[in-house]
């Protein structure tokens, strides 16, 4: 069943700011103020937001869309040549294997600080 009045997908470059964060707010049914409380923030900042007269920072949007029930799923770099399938396969490990998994990087970076070589002063 689709849902009625739900925002639309867009690119970052044709994203509206003050259009998505009305349409998330009044999604959700909130007034300007309760999404203030939830931010701690005032009205008159969101009602700014709303109405172009002010751009939120990226992360304080994400934590606006995320106040008001949506997971934010902005990201933003530039092409890098990272191995994304390394990332994904990070970022599906359990808390446990990934408290491992710095474990052993600290282990490691620990003999490689003892076997390097020390300087000495002549």
């Amino acid at each position: 069943m689709a849902v009625p009045n739900r925002p639309g997908e867009q690119t970052l470059s044709r994203i509206r700011t003050g259009l998505l964060i009305r349409e998330a707010r009044a999604y959700v049914g909130l007034t300007q103020a309760q999404l203030a409380e939830r931010l701690h923030t005032t009205q008159s900042s969101v009602s700014n937001w709303e109405r172009g007269l002010d751009t939120p920072r990226v992360d304080t949007l994400g934590r606006i869309l995320q106040a008001c029930g949506f997971e934010a799923d902005l990201v933003l770099r530039g092409h890098d040549g990272v191995d994304r399938s390394q990332i994904v396969r990070n970022l599906r490990m359990t808390p446990t294997r990934r408290a491992e998994q710095f474990d052993e990087m600290a282990r490691t970076f620990e003999m490689l600080r003892a076997a390097r070589p020390v300087a000495v002063d002549a």
